[in-house]
């Protein structure tokens, strides 16, 4: 690939249909990660009485999205996403390394551990471009988490960072929203306008990723951590985090 077109690629301006069939099998609901699995702390917001209904939903997520893991996971993601076009498995390394460093709970590591490792385990059985992680393999043993695996594979399919951060947020969005629809419970259609509500949070989220390096990484969502430390001891529970 040139440098043009892999310029081109990172800054969002080439997206044919492949890259973006491919981006959305990989975002998917259906897309066999266990995504559906993980509440984010959000089981014991409800349980708390922190989340109650669509008006505390809205902004409980859009903070998780500039502050938390929203942010930071486009940041790694982002960070991922160059080492790879660039093939510097050394900057390749380090992202992998702060992304499992940087879970704040043990059951958050757990959900973004387990997606990346089913997500990797996937892609290897459906797609042969997915040349990075195999040579990663000789750098980094460890497990890569869900958005540093995203971002290498977007990577090596040719998928625009600008649209994988988008769907990877809108993936990210949905499926806090479905845990919500299940818990407080909320009907479909105020799940539906929780996502429609965020949607220009997502885009500036996305937007601001694409110009924040690796060393300005940070979280402040501490009621969330708070709530996702909690849920390790909730008595009873249908979601893993």
């Amino acid at each position: 690939m040139g440098t043009a077109k892999r310029k081109a690629i990172v800054t969002g301006i080439i997206m044919d249909n492949r890259a973006l069939y491919n981006l959305m099998s990989w975002m998917s609901p259906s897309y066999p990660i266990g995504a559906y699995t993980y509440s984010h702390g959000i089981e014991y917001a409800v349980e708390a009485g922190l989340v109650t209904s669509l008006d505390d939903l809205v902004p409980w997520i859009s903070d998780i999205l500039e502050y938390g893991s929203g942010k930071s996971d486009c940041i790694l993601l982002g960070a991922a996403y160059r080492a790879s076009t660039g093939q510097d498995m050394e900057a390749l390394k380090e992202v992998a390394e702060i992304g499992n460093a940087f879970a704040p709970t043990k059951e958050i590591a757990l959900e973004t551990t387990q997606q990346g490792r089913a997500f990797v385990s996937v892609i290897g059985n459906v797609s042969t471009e997915a040349k990075t992680l195999a040579a990663l393999a000789e750098y980094w043993q460890g497990p890569l988490i869900h958005p540093v695996a995203v971002g290498i594979v977007a990577a090596d399919h040719g998928v625009p960072l600008k649209e994988t951060l988008t769907a990877y947020l809108h993936s990210f969005v949905s499926n806090l929203v479905s845990a919500a629809v299940r818990l407080v419970p909320l009907g479909q259609t105020d799940g539906q306008r929780a996502i429609a509500s965020l949607a220009d949070e997502v885009d500036r989220v996305a937007a601001l990723a694409m110009e924040t390096p690796l060393d300005e990484l940070g979280s402040a969502t501490l009621m969330v951590d708070w709530c996702s430390a909690s849920h390790e001891t909730q008595y009873t529970r249908l979601f893993r985090s």
